[in-house]
């Protein structure tokens, strides 16, 4: 039986949305009511979407927009959990393991950490992780720049997964 070696591969990855009037935004898989809504092409879940371009990232699989074309109609109002599934599911095709993940979401509002737990749960779930390998924070831009106006929110995102090495 021949054991391959996995190596430690770190992923990163950005996203941002602009907000426009509405209900409330999706962030990292969980709706909060909110004044306004993430303008975007799918759900706009920001956290979602940097996450999963830093699990793309950490395997060299492209980004978000490689494997779901804001151009094709079919991704119009996607749930970005299905996104994060499919960036898990490739992780995992390589015969890699997720080792942890790690958002930041940047907001003056609506405020993360009444709804943080419930993310935890959603992201852990998607991935397959222990809510213990999830990390979710936020931070306010200290109302400079278009966060700070509340013209947008943006989202970093990393991801730490072992893979067979390419050797």
């Amino acid at each position: 039986m021949t054991h391959t070696a996995l190596e430690p591969r770190t992923g990163i990855g950005y996203d941002v949305h602009r907000l426009v009037p509405g209900d409330g935004v999706w962030l990292c898989g969980h709706f909060i009511e909110h004044t306004h809504k993430l303008d975007g092409h799918s759900d706009a879940d920001v956290g979602l979407h940097a996450l999963t371009d830093a699990l793309l990232g950490a395997i060299g699989e492209g980004d978000i927009g490689t494997h779901f074309p804001p151009s094709d109609p079919k991704w119009r109002g996607a749930a970005s959990h299905v996104f994060l599934k499919h960036a898990a599911r490739l992780v995992h095709d390589r015969g890699g393991r997720i080792i942890n993940v790690d958002v930041v979401i940047v907001a003056e509002n609506p405020k993360i950490s009444p709804h943080r737990n419930a993310m935890t749960a959603v992201m852990s779930e998607a991935l397959g992780l222990a809510p213990s390998r999830v990390s979710i924070k936020a931070t306010t831009n200290e109302r400079m720049g278009f966060a700070g106006r509340e013209e947008g929110i943006a989202a970093i995102a990393t991801a730490s997964v072992l893979v067979p090495g390419d050797d």
